[in-house]
């Protein structure tokens, strides 16, 4: 009986382990037809190789950052390669990493999402290739320097922002893109150490969205359910405003529910116009793509970098978006 258990985990691990090589192997052949692609049509092939991990491949606000790092790649003339899960994956973007590492890229920008990526990270640094962590960062690792928002100041922001609006009186619920996630907690305890100092702000819950446009308004309706006194939400994560106006709309307390959410993608610029949405936490995704390239370049050429570079955090009302707003137009 043992002696199977043991031939059964055996052969999981065997099929994993294939399973790794075949990703791998696509992955680098796919880069190989994109090298041969840009030979065969003339093109000079870049000094440099970078690889830009995103958190989910086509989301708006990863889309915004890739467009920063490749309107860098034409200004510099290097080749960024850019990659992610299909859905927000730590485990995916942990084999991506993985493969970048192995690949010898000549530098790596990267989210510090969690425990598990600092070893990898380290692991990079200790062959020789720089790496950036971009939007989410940790204490525990020897990246080079860090792009992207103060997360416990955006989170404070937004906090400021609640209280002014709502004349410090309110009872909030507060969606978490994710409890695994440091980007995540430092925004809700930015926000939580502002609104409780308020008297008329009582904070009814805190859950969880995993980042995912069904969960947060499956999350929000429960939360609803559950708290009927709930008079506004705030969200960590650029789809947490859609799908709490969603529940809200659902409940019929639509009219009611004041909602303050991070990141100006069109349908969230589109639900603060008509109401639906009354603040946004407004990040620059394409400044930090577009600076975490110029920063690789300045440390590979023995530059002196700062421990953090943090971009700009404001907040956006309906009274501050002109007409005619257009996102794309915006940041390109």
């Amino acid at each position: 009986m043992k002696r199977n258990v043991l031939y059964s985990i055996l052969i999981a691990a065997f099929i994993i382990a294939a399973g790794f090589s075949v990703y791998f192997y696509q992955q680098a052949q796919a880069e190989d037809a994109k090298i041969a692609a840009r030979v065969n049509s003339g093109e000079e092939i870049p000094q440099y190789h970078f690889t830009l991990i995103g958190e989910e491949v086509n989301h708006d606000y990863w889309r915004f950052v890739e467009e920063g790092a490749k309107t860098a790649e034409e200004d510099y003339d290097v080749f960024v390669e850019y990659k992610g899960p299909e859905r927000s994956n730590p485990e995916e973007q942990l084999k991506l990493l993985d493969m970048a590492v192995q690949s010898k890229v000549d530098g790596i920008i990267v989210q510090a999402l969690n425990e598990q990526f600092p070893p990898l990270i380290n692991q990079a640094v200790e062959k020789g290739i720089p790496v950036i962590t971009i939007d989410t960062n940790s204490s525990d690792n020897m990246a080079h320097t860090y792009i992207g928002t103060d997360n416990y100041m955006a989170g404070q922001l937004a906090g400021e922002a609640l209280v002014e609006d709502t004349d410090g009186e309110a009872v909030v619920g507060v969606l978490s893109g994710s409890f695994d996630n440091s980007l995540h907690e430092q925004r809700v305890k930015g926000f939580t150490d502002i609104v409780e100092q308020e008297e008329g702000i009582e904070v009814a819950a805190v859950e969880e969205s995993n980042i995912s446009r069904v969960d947060v308004e499956e999350e929000a309706y429960n939360m609803l359910t559950a708290n009927e006194n709930i008079t506004a939400f705030y969200g960590t994560s650029s789809y947490n405003g859609v799908g709490i106006v969603a529940a809200a709309r659902s409940l019929e307390k639509e009219e009611d529910m004041y909602v303050i959410t991070f990141d100006a993608i069109d349908e969230n610029i589109e639900l603060l116009e008509n109401g639906g949405i009354h603040a946004i936490v407004d990040q620059q995704p394409f400044e930090m793509g577009y600076e975490s390239v110029e920063k690789m370049l300045s440390i590979i050429e023995g530059n002196t970098v700062e421990d953090d570079y943090h971009t700009d955090v404001t907040i956006i009302r309906n009274a501050d978006l002109p007409v005619g707003t257009n996102r794309e137009d915006e940041t390109s």
